[in-house]
């Protein structure tokens, strides 16, 4: 029998601890200001992604843990901000040159996680009465702690064979979240809460994508420098007004739900925006070679779209994407694609090409959101 809870507000400490991922994301994305030979090498790109998808992950461990069981209280404070005590070692760790910081990094991680397996393993006490809510509890500190061990794991391999493994971690911890997911039902998330915190993080996102545009707003005045810093603007409007079309008016928030699957959803839109920020920052670098940075502009722009589609699992009924409706949002994509490609060397039609396929989904998605004032 599942069991009920009373809806949760987003608390000022909640904010306060996700503005410290405002930081590792600038950290993360920093990684990729080194550029040899025409784009960023292979290993600071792979650390760039394990280094993004870990900090979402803790975010992620935290706001679940708060959804479901989170008190407001004196012992829920001292927890994050323990937290964020250690997430600033872990960002500090994050380096273009990682091997010398590996172990303030990896360290942080692991106290970090084991930190939150103890928030979840001090909770039981307090449902020994409900053996439902205290066998959840059980799995999710397990998972929590097993991930724990693995970086422990990656620690000792990197200490006595040079080889990372930071991937096996991550990966343990998306895919244990997303198969124990249907343990939640008998304790449901509270989707509100839920949605309106990866919300925040959203917003945290596009805050960060705004100063990485900045400089397009410091060149030189010029038609040229206004075109550019006009059509990058509204990018990222319209990246916005997509997502925020999404949230307002197509997500059912009241359903019940595990939220598994919509905060594994999140991870890869924020890191499909993080990689935006960056793209357009790529945009205007002439070091840049024009294939690649075109490849990753557009290829974090089909990602992020089909990530925000995939949120659509969670539509009102009279919202849910028809067969025709993804149809045609394939054709857009590939159109754009195939565009994007065939102007990389125009850049003035490249990035108009970016403002019409951005805006282009986002009229899509409002026609969908109206059908839910007018259903068909």
């Amino acid at each position: 029998m599942p069991v009920t809870q009373q809806e949760k507000k987003v608390e000022y400490i909640e904010l306060i601890y996700d503005l410290i991922f405002v930081y590792i994301i600038g950290r993360n994305n920093a990684l990729l200001d080194q550029i040899e030979n025409g784009f960023v090498p292979g290993p600071v790109f792979l650390a760039y992604i394990l280094c993004t998808l870990a900090a979402i992950q803790i975010w992620n461990y935290s706001t679940f843990y708060i959804n479901v069981y989170g008190q407001n209280d004196f012992r829920d404070h001292i927890f994050l901000f323990i937290n964020m005590y250690l997430l600033y070692y872990m960002g500090d760790g994050i380096r273009v040159r990682w091997e010398h910081s590996f172990y303030k990094y990896t360290i942080a991680w692991a106290l970090i996680l084991t930190n939150i397996g103890l928030q979840h393993l001090v909770e039981l006490r307090h449902h020994r009465a409900a053996p439902w809510i205290f066998a959840q509890l059980k799995i999710k500190a397990a998972i929590i702690l097993c991930e724990t061990a693995l970086v422990v794991v990656h620690i000792l391999v990197y200490t006595f064979a040079g080889i990372s493994i930071a991937w096996v971690p991550i990966l343990f911890g998306i895919t244990a979240m997303l198969v124990s997911g249907r343990h939640n039902y008998v304790v449901p998330v509270d989707f509100p809460h839920l949605t309106e915190r990866a919300m925040l993080y959203i917003v945290f996102t596009f805050g960060e994508m705004i100063i990485a545009v900045s400089p397009y707003f410091s060149e030189e005045l010029s038609p040229n420098s206004v075109y550019f810093a006009t059509m990058t603007f509204l990018i990222v409007v319209g990246l916005f007004l997509s997502y925020g079309t999404l949230y307002n008016n197509i997500i059912n928030r009241e359903r019940t739900t595990d939220g598994a699957v919509y905060m594994v959803l999140h991870i890869f839109l924020i890191f499909s925006l993080n990689n935006l920020s960056i793209a357009l920052q790529f945009m205007r670098l002439e070091s840049i070679a024009l294939l690649p940075k075109t490849l990753f502009l557009t290829g974090s722009f089909v990602v992020y779209f089909v990530f925000l589609f995939l949120t659509g699992l969670y539509a009102k009924e009279s919202c849910r994407f028809s067969r025709h409706f993804i149809l045609v949002v394939l054709a857009v994509a590939a159109s754009f694609a195939i565009l994007m490609i065939l102007f990389r060397e125009q850049m003035h039609i490249n990035i108009a090409i970016s403002v019409l396929y951005v805006f282009g989904i986002y009229l899509l998605l409002y026609r969908q959101s109206r059908l839910a004032e007018h259903p068909v």
